[in-house]
């Protein structure tokens, strides 16, 4: 279907209108630009599900991970806790919690790719839309979309002056307090939003009871400014910063002395301890740690209209600077404290020009990103690392803790030239051909070295003045220029107003890299070439879905069915103590439903079903990809009826995900044998919609669920498993009102 692009301020414009949904269904119709056009997501050939943010708000979602939640074959990755996050689309996911990877499933926010998932963890507040688009985006996209992208698009600044205000008490002693104002005139309008969230934290430490663990501690600005000088030109200034310094650190610490195998009831002599109190939300932390996080950046879009074509320009500064600590041994013994250091400058700009004929649509451009990464990790560990000064004959400093420090650098610059043809070939039938071309060029340094930290507690670690007796044990460059093409080869069939078929070819890459180990003695690492680097990946992707408007308009029944097949498959992989992306084969098929129904006013149904089976070839052997269900289910029932001078809501929803493993040995270890989550709330919305009233619990029945362990098990590591829990039940409830619109 062929249409046109309107200008950035028509295209907020036109979706402000947003809050009529509450007169009729909350799930309705919603405008996308996943091809970089605006169209209804039932009119796109790819698998999407998108939320205006009206209805992101109706339905509860209030950070960015939980809209991923209702998307079939989606769900939220914790790989260290409350400090960063990714996303699995389709079983295709990555757990490695170092910096230098980029994950295969790419988070945009207002088009600006986020490299670090140390900046992932964002609140989710005054937005305009969410997109979720699930199989390779790597010819309209800039970076490593393999398995899909999650793109977060802002409201943005009107001439009309508007704005809300909501604030949210809940349990944990939980306050969060958010806002935005807008307004101006047709040349120039600005918009300032920013949130804050605070609560004490759900993990006792018995060793410290008043200073619980996984506390928040959030704050976000944003500041937005439209310029319009004239009717076909808007240029949009974006100017953004966020902070976090929270408690975390926690895992549940359970024996597992023999390598694989979880031992609950035998005590751990490698520690010297045990926890088989049965809470898992409480632990012995001797020394708990901190995530310090500070995320800022600025962007500038321009959009300009001519008669024949339509420019766009995004230019992009960010900027992510972290420090990471946990008490990795969860135990009151000082044994092994992970750390993890980000200090990434990121650059990107991209040029695009679209436009439309009476033949076909087109678009055109060119990406370019420059990634400046100083990063360290490395472990507080002096029962490990202080018997290697008594080899080498060095005194140690009285009060010092041994451990390893392992600075490294990373530089990449990439540049791409990408374009795509929409071409009818009839009146029902379209035909799209896009491509990438992508130059990838990364230098590394990597240095593994013994040092004494005479400050262990400190936020600057490896800070010259903090460390001592720097003995360096290894060290490593490496550098890689990688030439890579990504494409896509479709059919669009119109069938009726009301379906759409597609099927096609897609062929997804994902850049190579290199490795940043963080205990390399046990066992020993070659620092070569083939265990620090990695090729990249590359994927042929095909796929055959439909798009269905049914019962006049009243539901919308989606599918897809897709057969994966990798070459070069980045694995992550664990080596002893240390995780290590590997390249080999891997093939993966799926299937998805999906079903969006107001079967009567008021009533909101939506259903979603994903089966997925994937194979990672491991030494000869075929096992399953990290944190890849079988299985994925999810459901949401919402009726909204008169009452109360307003209308109330009552909801209610679940996610089943069944078994799966956090890391390829599939060992007891790193299994979760499968849980369902669900969630309830009560609304109420005033007549003339300024007025919204919320009460929720989350996690209604108190499930206890593993989102990520880590294997130290056997007496030559640590005896032990981490493992890291959902949040329990949670309940609170907020208060919304809005200005204005």
């Amino acid at each position: 279907m062929i249409r046109s692009k309107p200008g950035l301020l028509a295209l907020a414009t036109s979706l402000a209108v947003a809050p009529a949904l509450l007169q009729a269904s909350v799930l309705e119709e919603v405008f996308v630009t996943a091809t970089k056009r605006q169209q209804s997501a039932q009119d796109v050939g790819i698998a999407i599900s998108a939320y205006t943010g009206n209805q992101l708000e109706q339905l509860g979602f209030d950070n960015a991970q939980q809209v991923t939640a209702m998307a079939p074959g989606v769900h939220t990755i914790q790989p260290n806790g409350e400090a960063n996050y990714a996303i699995a689309i389709r079983g295709v996911a990555s757990s490695d919690f170092t910096t230098n990877v980029e994950s295969p499933v790419a988070l945009y926010v207002d088009e600006v790719y986020v490299s670090q998932m140390s900046g992932a963890g964002f609140m989710l507040f005054d937005m305009e839309r969410v997109e979720i688009l699930r199989g390779p985006q790597g010819t309209l996209f800039g970076r490593n979309a393999t398995g899909g992208l999650v793109h977060y698009i802002t409201r943005k600044p009107t001439a009309e002056f508007d704005g809300y205000l909501k604030g949210t008490v809940g349990d944990y002693d939980q306050y969060k307090i958010e806002g935005a104002v807008g307004g101006g005139n047709e040349t120039v309008s600005a918009r300032l939003t920013a949130s804050y969230h605070e609560n004490e934290g759900y993990i006792t430490n018995r060793l410290d009871p008043g200073n619980k663990l996984n506390n928040a501690d959030d704050l976000a600005v944003r500041l937005q400014v439209l310029f319009s000088p004239r009717e076909n030109l808007d240029i949009l200034f974006n100017a953004r910063m966020s902070e976090q310094d929270i408690r975390t650190g926690f895992f549940e610490n359970v024996s597992s002395i023999r390598t694989g195998e979880l031992t609950p009831g035998e005590f751990n002599p490698v520690l010297g301890y045990i926890d088989n109190d049965g809470d898992v939300y409480a632990g012995d932390y001797d020394d708990p740690g901190f995530n310090d996080l500070e995320t800022n950046g600025f962007s500038a879009t321009l959009n300009w209209q001519f008669d024949n074509f339509n420019l766009t320009s995004i230019s992009d500064i960010s900027n992510v600077e972290r420090a990471y600590v946990e008490d990795s041994d969860a135990s009151p013994e000082s044994v092994f404290n992970l750390f993890l250091l980000t200090d990434a400058e990121q650059l990107s700009q991209e040029l695009r020009i679209d436009g439309e004929t009476e033949s076909f649509n087109w678009v055109a451009g060119l990406y370019y990103m420059d990634l400046k990464i100083k990063d360290a990790n490395g472990a507080i560990t002096e029962p490990f690392i202080g018997p290697v000064y008594d080899e080498i004959g060095i005194g140690r400093t009285p009060g010092a803790e041994a451990g390893l420090d392992n600075p490294y650098r990373s530089d990449l610059e990439s540049i791409s030239l990408f374009g795509q043809v929409d071409v009818p070939l009839g009146n029902d039938l379209t035909l799209i051909v896009g491509g990438r071309y992508i130059q990838d060029e990364k230098d590394f340094a990597y240095a593994t070295k013994a040092v004494e930290f005479l400050e262990p507690d400190s936020r600057a670690l490896n800070a010259g003045s903090n460390v001592a007796n720097v003995v360096e044990l290894a060290a490593y460059e490496g550098s890689r220029k990688d030439n890579e093409w990504s494409a896509r080869l479709q059919l669009d069939w119109m069938a009726s107003d009301d379906l759409l078929v597609y099927g096609g070819w897609n062929r997804g890459v994902r850049g190579g890299g290199f490795n940043a180990p963080i205990f390399p003695l046990s066992p020993p690492l070659d620092y070569d070439d083939p265990t620090m680097s990695y090729d990249p990946e590359q994927l042929d992707a095909f796929e055959i879905g439909f798009k269905s408007t049914l019962a006049d308009g009243r539901a919308q029944l989606n599918g897809a069915v897709y057969y994966y097949d990798y070459r070069d498959y980045q694995a992550f992989n664990i080596v002893g103590i240390d995780t290590l992306t590997i390249n080999t084969d891997a093939e993966s098929m799926g299937a998805e439903l999906e079903l969006q129904a107001n079967p009567m006013p008021g009533l909101d149904i939506l259903l979603g079903a994903a089966w997925n089976d994937i194979d990672v070839d491991l030494d000869g052997r075929s096992v399953s990809s990290v944190q890849s269900p079988e299985w994925n289910l999810n459901a949401l029932v919402r009726y909204e009826w008169p009452a109360l001078g307003g209308k109330l809501a009552v909801q209610a929803d679940a996610v089943y995900r069944s078994e799966h493993y956090f890391a390829l040995t599939e060992a007891e270890t790193v299994t979760e044998t499968g849980y369902t989550v669900t969630n309830a709330s009560l609304s109420w919305t005033s007549e003339d919609l300024r007025w919204q009233a919320t009460a929720f619990v989350k996690n209604l029945t108190d499930e206890e669920y593993l989102v990520q362990t880590f294997d130290l098990s056997g007496l030559d590591v640590f005896g032990m498993t981490e493992q890291y829990y959902g949040k329990p039940r949670w309940w609170g409830m907020s208060l919304r009102y809005n200005w204005g619109g």
